[in-house]
């Protein structure tokens, strides 16, 4: 896979100067085996002042403050990365978790935590009975298993870009038969941890030169998908959106338990109640040698 170079920019406009509030920023891609990041900045109109910090699941957070009001803001997040995940990867999942249903050792259960736990709830059992009509018999491959709930839910939803923000809960957007990357992601995510399996939302990028992918932009764009824990193989990518296994076309940029953890860029100003005029986010990724 090649060496690539990711422009993300941010711009939100106002009728009046605003003061603006302390923004919190997650936009630097997420270094792991599959992926190295050679370089990163953050630029700012106006200036501001940027500190750093992780968070819970280790995702780099940029908090930026600014001194004067402005009726403009624009943040600019440049990275150059190496992406050397597979089309086509093999997974090496232990022997004790090659079937499912299996069983967590000790430590990795207690450190999954809410990873594991559902996060909606399903007062009617409709939810769970909808998962659980993927799995055939007990034993049954687990890989495949998971394979077939990811391709289930691009098969009964279909992809639609939605603007606004906000998640759709996992049963609504099963009964809409429609939904965002973000609300195809969240309810493959519910879906394996009705299974009793560990799992994490990720938002990041997708690489599609070709534009063949449901969700690909000209030039790029920001993307959600799901990592499943596997005992051997370690975290798994699904990408629901588009039926496919592995990290392939995905960069990255932070990991959480729930959708609502992952906005790349969150913030308020002080001002007029009508000064908000319009956001537009613009991403780039080209080719680099």
């Amino acid at each position: 896979m090649p060496k690539l170079s990711i422009c993300h920019r941010t711009t939100y406009s106002y009728r009046s100067p605003v003061q603006l509030s302390p923004y919190r920023l997650l936009l630097r891609p997420r270094e792991g085996p599959e992926i190295l990041l050679l370089s990163h900045d953050i630029a700012f109109s106006p200036e501001g002042r940027v500190s750093w910090t992780t968070d819970v699941f280790g995702n780099a957070i940029a908090t930026v403050t600014f001194s004067e009001a402005t009726q403009r803001l624009e943040i600019t997040s440049r990275a150059d990365v190496d992406l050397t995940s597979e089309a086509w990867p093999v997974f090496d999942i232990a022997a004790s978790a090659a079937t499912y249903p299996f069983r967590y050792d000790d430590q990795d259960w207690k450190d999954l935590g809410a990873l594991r736990d559902v996060q909606y709830s399903d007062p009617s059992g409709e939810f769970h009975q909808w998962v659980r009509g993927f799995v055939m018999a007990e034993p049954t491959d687990t890989l495949s298993l998971l394979k077939d709930l990811s391709a289930g839910v691009s098969n009964g939803v279909a992809y639609q870009a939605r603007d606004t923000e906000g998640t759709q809960p996992p049963l609504q957007t099963l009964g809409l038969r429609s939904g965002s990357c973000r609300d195809l992601a969240m309810v493959l995510v519910e879906s394996v941890r009705v299974l009793g399996i560990g799992a994490r939302i990720v938002s990041g990028y997708l690489y599609d030169p070709a534009f063949t992918l449901i969700g690909s932009s000209p030039g790029g764009s920001t993307h959600a998908w799901v990592e499943v824990f596997l005992p051997g193989a370690g975290w798994v990518a699904f990408d629901p959106t588009n039926r496919s296994m592995g990290s392939a076309n995905l960069i990255p940029v932070a990991v959480a338990r729930d959708i609502i953890q992952l906005f790349p860029v969150s913030g308020t100003f002080i001002g007029s109640a009508d000064a908000f005029m319009s956001m537009d986010v613009a991403v780039d990724i080209s080719f680099t040698a």
